[in-house]
């Protein structure tokens, strides 16, 4: 059998198997919105875990760390901490997002805020905050998914093509069975990109004589490579802060808030991410090993560090092993793409369709937008990778940048009587402008924050608005508030204290 059929058969299974997935998650579908798009808020344990995890990593985590250890060293070990964060986070606040969203119907990120503090100004903001950052990382994922699949094709499918099959795979499955099949899809998913970056990374470091004789080689190639802060501790602590942070507010992840079943579920989540994070040691050995083989960057394939892995697999690896390894690489992209394809869908559909195109929505026309909401957001961020190039962690820092910024108001909604519309929009407005001409180059970040800290400043910015205005404005109604403090005091009644 030829290296090409070997390849397309790799290939037809990774690509038909979520098919299946789809629509068989269709035939368990009741017809309504909210099964559509949060699962009718009764997603269970095993499923919720394997949904964020794979949702949470992606092309960004396989193909992106790996050029990071590539080019700086031990920087990307700040994803074991970022991810001891985001469970953390899930615990303490995704798990109010969940009881308030199940008490009060919400289904998107905007009604929490409508909500909490009254206001659809805020919310519309928030939608739009969120569009503008999850596009072009969706854009990160049709890239890193196509990258891939061109590689473990031996480049039968070139890089247009690849990314144009991944997206019409995703359209295809996230429309007929919606969120329960991205769910089911993401168990499948989520055992193919742990061990898929697991064994890479100890193959990789098998070819220059294992991992104890690679840091040898790293260390006298290239001195300081190895080095725990190689001169840019801002750039370590605004990837730990913002890289969770901003994927946390992603409105997939808002959807992963509202879907779960029990309470139970959000307790477990930061030991079991905790646990996942393992799978970096693969990240860093390949990064690590990939630099004595090629150590020059124009020697990888298009001369792009996030190509390292493909490029060792392609060269020295079996092909059917790269080919396999470079399928698990396209799952963690899928696994993010179909997720925020589907969560886009939904801002629009019930933030702006529903409330001010069309309020009087059948349910089934309401599904319908969203799957032609799924083709126009999709087709948007195919459109980008094709034109817009850039190192896939690069990209995906200016990104959750701006979604960062709505942790803001998040938590003074939640943990900050005090809080106001004003303080709150106010806060948003200044730090998504400053990361967006930080982020774009058109000024730099003042001191420390211009070395890798522009997500970082832009934040801190937004916390410091926040307050200094919420302080001097009018608070939220006294008839607001009384309301929000009996459903808090339900909440540690019923939640916290069983």
């Amino acid at each position: 059998m030829s290296q090409n059929v070997i390849a397309l058969c790799v290939i037809g299974f990774f690509m038909v198997f979520p098919l299946v997935i789809g629509f068989t998650a269709k035939g368990k579908a009741s017809g309504s919105a909210e099964d559509y798009f949060i699962q009718s808020r009764g997603m269970g344990g095993i499923a919720v875990f394997f949904s964020v995890a794979a949702t949470w990593w992606s092309a960004f985590a396989f193909l992106g760390s790996n050029g990071y250890f590539y080019t700086t060293g031990p920087l990307y070990w700040t994803a074991i901490a970022w991810n001891i964060l985001f469970g953390i986070l899930y615990f303490g606040v995704g798990k109010k997002v969940w009881y308030f969203g199940k008490l009060n119907g919400y289904v998107t990120a905007t009604d929490f805020f409508k909500h909490q503090y009254g206001s659809v100004a805020l919310g519309n903001i928030v939608a739009i905050i969120m569009i503008v950052g999850t596009v072009p990382y969706l854009q990160v994922q049709l890239s890193g998914g196509a990258y891939l699949i061109e590689v473990a094709s031996g480049g039968l499918i070139p890089f247009a093509a690849a990314a144009l099959l991944f997206y019409v795979v995703i359209i295809i499955y996230v429309w007929a069975g919606g969120i329960r099949a991205i769910a089911w899809c993401d168990i499948f998913y989520g055992v193919l990109l742990f061990f898929g970056m697991v064994f890479a990374g100890f193959y990789v470091a098998s070819l220059v004589g294992g991992p104890t004789a690679m840091f040898h080689q790293v260390e006298n190639l290239f001195p300081g490579h190895t080095h725990l802060l190689p001169g840019n501790w801002m750039g370590w602590l605004s990837m730990f802060i913002i890289t969770p942070i901003g994927s946390f507010m992603g409105p997939q992840m808002w959807a992963r808030f509202y879907s779960v079943k029990s309470a139970q579920t959000f307790d477990i989540m930061p030991f079991l991410l905790a646990f996942a994070a393992i799978a970096y040691v693969g990240s860093m050995l390949t990064g690590n090993a990939g630099k004595i083989l090629y150590p020059d960057v124009s020697e990888l394939i298009n001369s792009n560090a996030d190509y390292i892995l493909p490029t060792v697999l392609f060269n020295n690896a079996p092909f059917v092993l790269g080919s396999i390894l470079m399928a698990c690489g396209a799952a963690a992209a899928m696994s993010t793409a179909n997720a925020q394809v589907l969560a886009l869908s939904t801002v629009w559909t019930m933030d702006f369709h529903r409330n001010y195109i069309n309020k009087n929505m059948t349910e089934s026309k309401t599904i319908w937008i969203g799957r032609i909401a799924i083709l126009v957001f999709s087709a948007g961020a195919y459109i980008m990778c094709l034109f817009i190039p850039g190192l896939l962690v690069s990209i995906g820092l200016v990104t959750l940048g701006f979604t960062a910024q709505v942790m803001v108001p998040t938590c003074g909604a939640l943990f900050w009587k005090r809080s106001t519309v004003a303080g709150s929009i106010a806060g948003i407005v200044v730090g998504g402008g400053i990361n967006a001409v930080c982020g774009l180059g058109l000024i730099a970040a003042p001191g420390p924050f211009a070395t890798g800290g522009t997500g970082l400043f832009a934040f801190l910015c937004n916390v410091v608005v926040f307050v200094v205005v919420s302080m001097l404005t009018k608070p939220r109604p006294e008839k607001l508030m009384n309301e929000l403090k009996q459903q808090y005091a339900d909440y540690y009644h019923q939640v916290d204290m069983y």
